[in-house]
């Protein structure tokens, strides 16, 4: 009995060690030797392209989202293929807006410059999409380094690893859960709508084509329902995007939330986390108070920006970010 228990214990013990050991694969000083000042670097090129096109926040901040989401927080959606094949050329990522890209490729310039050969590709875009939500006024956050670029970027890997506009609670409860996020910090992480544009064809069919008598959505506003029809009449030019936040489309706030309890999510995945009685607590909890949605939304993102991260010798640093390294030797 008693060597019993010691083995369990052994096997408890190594168990927590392995668990702390993955935990701790990021650090947040993890350049402080090689690269003190990447942060301010990264910030600075950042800032430069923002006050260049607000489009930057939430071209950032959704290329964050969709990269982790995909094969893990690896940069694998920066890569360029001649051939068109790779993530970022995936149905689901043709709507990306190149002002994300862009960012990322100049965050990087900036830094090879001063710190050639070290800091990754994947930890440029994670502190990106944190300077992007401090510049458009949400909350800033520290940001664990660490990660290594991926040396695999296939379009064919896309297909079912994001969230569609007309998910379910429970589908979205589900591929949120496939990363360890649960339905709290799919809730934060749905709320960087608030800066978020989409284009008209991605809610369409909820004013024009819902099966009910109006073929318009009943579990829309009216108003909001006609405010849509406006900026997405019928045959509208696909590359109308129109803001996710329609009262302060640029700025980084809880009004998402407060919105859904009016009616105007624009996504019928957005209204459900309203409407479904089980997330709207928390709805109604961020609705009414913004420093808890900030303080929700920080711990969903440091827990997005560790999925399935390469560490140690997995993958590589690449030296331009839309390129594997093996394009230049």
């Amino acid at each position: 009995m008693m060597k019993a228990w010691r083995v369990t214990t052994l096997v408890l013990v190594v168990m927590m060690t392995s668990m702390r050991t993955r935990e701790a694969k990021l650090i947040e000083n993890f350049y402080d030797a090689r690269c003190p000042n990447v942060e301010a670097i990264v910030r600075g090129a950042v800032t430069k392209k923002f006050f260049q096109t607000h489009v930057t926040a939430q071209a950032t901040l959704r290329l964050f989202f969709h990269d982790c989401f995909i094969q893990g927080c690896d940069a694998s959606i920066m890569i360029f293929s001649p051939r068109g094949d790779a993530v970022r050329d995936a149905p689901d990522n043709l709507s990306l807006a190149g002002d994300g890209f862009d960012t990322v490729v100049k965050a990087k310039q900036a830094v090879e410059a001063q710190c050639p050969g070290i800091v990754s590709c994947a930890d440029i875009l994670a502190l990106a999409a944190r300077d992007v939500v401090v510049l458009t006024g949400g909350p800033s956050f520290s940001v664990e380094l660490g990660r290594r670029d991926g040396l695999v970027s296939k379009a064919s890997d896309v297909a079912g690893k994001l969230p569609e506009p007309n998910f379910s609670l429970a589908q979205l409860v589900s591929l949120f859960a496939k990363h360890n996020l649960n339905q709290q910090d799919m809730i934060a992480l749905s709320g960087a709508h608030t800066i978020g544009v989409a284009h008209c064809s991605r809610f369409a069919n909820r004013i024009y084509n819902f099966p009910s008598s109006t073929h318009v959505d009943p579990s829309l506003n009216p108003a909001y329902a006609r405010q849509l029809t406006l900026e997405c009449p019928r045959n509208v030019d696909p590359s109308i995007a129109v803001p996710m936040d329609p009262q302060t489309p640029l700025r980084f706030d809880n009004l998402f939330f407060q919105d859904l309890m009016q009616g105007k999510g624009m996504f019928s995945s957005d209204e459900v986390l309203f409407t479904d009685s089980a997330p709207r607590p928390t709805v109604v909890n961020f609705a009414a108070n913004q420093s808890r949605f900030f303080d929700a939304f920080v711990v969903a993102m440091k827990k997005l920006g560790r999925v399935g991260v390469k560490t140690g010798n997995e993958g590589e640093i690449r030296r331009d970010c839309s390129f594997f390294n093996s394009r230049f030797s």
